[in-house]
Order: structure tokens, then C-alpha cells, then sequence
């Protein structure tokens, strides 16, 4: 009976037992709470199928889709001191870091990255708003700054995707110091003669607006995201008054000159390759590469003798 019981059942239940779904294959989404596949969902770039409400997108993911093939190069950053405060709410700065890593499976909040986008070669950074809320800290600047100056030495534009809930508290004033480091790096870009491109993505806020997010040549943004110093409702219960519809958004920016362009996240990377092309002096982008008149083989006949010859006008 022990050799049934210990053996025969456990194997004959884990055979025909129901087996567990993973939780991660649907995504609610948070605007009109439609269930999405994930796969269905990673193929529309994040962007909801039902409602065309667009999610958040990680750097890498989004970085594959924009790159000529998914190609591209790591910049690399230096590192800064890991915990110059010694930080402590909580739990220590340290274990956050860790956790959002290993969350994450990224290093920190921004990826810099370099490779060619309809043949145009550029230099791109993005942040990642699910590593601690995209925060801005000197990781962050150090980035932007590695960008800049990796831009300057190719001659490349520089497009940038901000994604930030603002400054990194756990920095301190050290945060708040990235503020005219990146946009000194800015300046860089402009005294070389450089397109510097921003794309805001839901949402960009705080000092992350206050610096290099709103220095672009070309401001682009998705829709409907959240753009702004000081969210809504603190606005509100700071001047006890009710705000316009859809204020801070994307659109009511638009509307009010604060923006160039609200592009759809299937659209943007044919938008930026046409701007790229325009600011660079470059022939408009070809959807594809034909040959040349006249270099075509001819077509060979029955014992490898060409039919006819091609000839060029």
C-alpha cells in the first residue's frame, strides 16, 4: 500500500491534474479592460487592440521595433556611486536597486543604444518607467551625458524617449544635480549642429520635464500621455480649481504649441526616419531597394546561354 500510495496516485494525479496557467499570458488593459493576449500584445508594440490605449513598452522592446532588423549596439555608461547617501526609508537604497533589477532584468532606468533606423545611423535613449518609476539619478545622467557625447564623436542625431515620474529621492540633491548636467549635454548636440529628437511617453513628469525633456529640436509624443512639472491633482488642491478637460495630456499640449507631433507608437519609427532624413540633408527614405537598371542577369536558356541581353536606356 505504500508503494501505491507514495508512488502510483501522486504520479497518476500529477498526469491528469489541471495544470496551473501562468499569470503573465493576459495583460488587462487599464483603459477599457479588454484582456489581452500577451503575444497579440507584444505584436501590436503594447499598444491595446481594442481601444489603441498605449502601454508602457520596455527600452528593449521598443529598441528592437525601432532599429533597422532589431539591431543595435549598447552604449556603455559609467557608473556612479552606488548608494552616495545612504539612503534609508523603508528599506535600504540598495535592496530597491536590487529589486528593481531583478524585476526589471535591466541595470538602471535609461539604455543607450546606437544602430540605424531606415538606414539613418542614430544614437537612441530610453527610459524604462518600471524601474522605479523611471526616476531621474545620476545613473540617469551619467547616461544622457555618454549619449551626447557618443553622438558628437559619430556625427549622429540623438532620439531620446523619456518615460519618468521625476527626480530620484533616494539622490537627493545629488538627483536634482542631473538637471544642468543633462542639459548641458543638450548644449552639446547644438554646438555640434546635431538633430536632438525627444519622444515623451506616459508619463513624463518633474525635473525630467524641467531638463532635457522638453529641449528637443522636434518634441513627439504618444497619446494621450501625461506631460507635465506638477500632476493634476496637485495643481488642484493647490489652487482649489477644476482643470481642463484632458489637461497635461499629449493632445491639449499639442493644441496649445507645447509639442510638434502625437504619433501613434506604429507609426512613430516611419515618422522619425522621414525627420531624421529631413534635418540630416539626407534623399527622402525608400520603402524598399530595387536594383539598378541593367544589372539584373538575363535569364539563361537551355544549355546556359542567355536568352537576350538587358539593355539600359
Amino acid at each position: 500500500m505504500n508503494w501505491i500510495t507514495n508512488y502510483v496516485r501522486p504520479r497518476i494525479n500529477s498526469l491528469f491534474s489541471r495544470r496551473e496557467v501562468p499569470e503573465n499570458l493576459w495583460t488587462k488593459c487599464p483603459e477599457c479592460g479588454t484582456m489581452l493576449f500577451h503575444r497579440e500584445l507584444s505584436d501590436n508594440l503594447n499598444v491595446c487592440t481594442n481601444c489603441d490605449h498605449h502601454l508602457a513598452i520596455s527600452p528593449r522592446s521598443r529598441f528592437a521595433a525601432l532599429f533597422d532588423g532589431g539591431v543595435f549596439v549598447e552604449v556603455k555608461v559609467p557608473e556612479p556611486v552606488a548608494d552616495p547617501l545612504g539612503f534609508r526609508d523603508q528599506k535600504k537604497y540598495p535592496d530597491r536597486m536590487k529589486a528593481a533589477q531583478k524585476s526589471t532584468g535591466e541595470k538602471e532606468a535609461m539604455l543607450v543604444a546606437e544602430g540605424e533606423i531606415g538606414r539613418t545611423p542614430i544614437v537612441a535613449a530610453a527610459q524604462d518607467f518600471s524601474f522605479m518609476g523611471g526616476s531621474m539619478g545620476m545613473y540617469v545622467g551619467n547616461a544622457i551625458i555618454a549619449a551626447a557625447e557618443r553622438a558628437v564623436k559619430l556625427k549622429r542625431p540623438l532620439v531620446l524617449f523619456s518615460a519618468a515620474g521625476g527626480a530620484r529621492m533616494q539622490e537627493g540633491i545629488l538627483s536634482l544635480m542631473q538637471m544642468p548636467r543633462t542639459t548641458v549635454a543638450v548644449q552639446m548636440l547644438k554646438e555640434a549642429g546635431l538633430p536632438y529628437i525627444v519622444v515623451l511617453t506616459h508619463p513624463t513628469t518633474g525635473g525630467v520635464t524641467a531638463s532635457y525633456a522638453m529641449l528637443g529640436d522636434i518634441q513627439i509624443s504618444e497619446p494621450n500621455a501625461l506631460i507635465c512639472f506638477a500632476g493634476p491633482r496637485v495643481i488642484e488642491q493647490t489652487i482649489r480649481e477644476k482643470l481642463p478637460e484632458g489637461f497635461q495630456r499629449a493632445e491639449y499640449l499639442l493644441e496649445h504649441g507645447m509639442l510638434d507631433r502625437v504619433t501613434h507608437r506604429k507609426k512613430l519609427r516611419e515618422e522619425l526616419v522621414s525627420i531624421l532624413r529631413m534635418l540630416g540633408g539626407l534623399p527622402a527614405p525608400v520603402a524598399g531597394d530595387l536594383p539598378a537598371p541593367g544589372t539584373i542577369a538575363p535569364p539563361t536558356a537551355a544549355g546556359g546561354q542567355p536568352e537576350a541581353q538587358a539593355t539600359t536606356p
